[in-house]
C-alpha cells in the first residue's frame, strides 16, 4: 500500500452520517432509548398494537413502573411512541407505535429474533467458557 492510499473506513456511511461515534451526537440518546433493555422490549410488545400502561407492565416481566414510565417517555420524546391519555378516572393511557416507531421496532425485532434463534449457541459458548474457567 502506498503512502497515499487510505485504509477503508470500517464504519458504513450510514453510521458516519449520524456521527454516532461522537460523544455529543444526539443520535446517542435515540440509540440509548431504542436499545436499552426496556426500550427494546417495549418496541417489540407495541409491534402487536396499542397497549395500556398496565398491559405493558404485565407483558414485560421485571420492569418497574418507574423504568417503564421513563422508557416510554424517552421513546415518545423521540417520536417513536404515541401516548393517548383519556380524561377518565381512574386514568387510562394507551401507547402505540408511530410510523417512525413501526420502522424502528421492525429493526429491533430482527435483532431480538436473531438472539432468540442463536440462544442455544450462545448458551453453549457460555457453558464452555465457564468450564474452561473452572479448570
Amino acid at each position: 500500500m502506498s503512502e497515499f492510499e487510505t485504509i477503508p473506513d470500517p464504519f458504513s456511511s450510514k453510521v458516519r452520517r449520524g456521527e454516532v461515534l461522537d460523544a455529543e451526537c444526539p443520535s446517542r440518546d435515540v440509540l440509548k432509548h431504542m436499545t436499552s433493555r426496556w426500550g427494546v422490549l417495549v418496541l417489540v410488545v407495541l409491534i402487536g398494537g396499542t397497549h395500556r400502561f398496565s398491559e405493558l407492565r404485565r407483558k414485560i416481566a421485571g420492569v418497574s413502573e418507574k423504568m417503564l414510565s421513563q422508557t416510554l417517555q424517552g421513546l415518545e420524546g423521540d417520536g417513536l411512541v404515541h401516548r393517548l391519555s383519556y380524561p377518565v378516572v381512574p386514568p387510562c393511557v394507551e401507547y402505540t407505535l408511530t410510523p417512525l416507531g413501526q420502522e424502528a421496532a421492525s429493526k429491533v425485532e430482527a435483532m431480538v429474533d436473531w438472539i432468540e434463534q442463536k440462544l442455544p449457541e450462545i448458551m453453549q459458548f457460555r457453558r464452555d467458557n465457564a468450564d474452561t474457567a473452572n479448570q
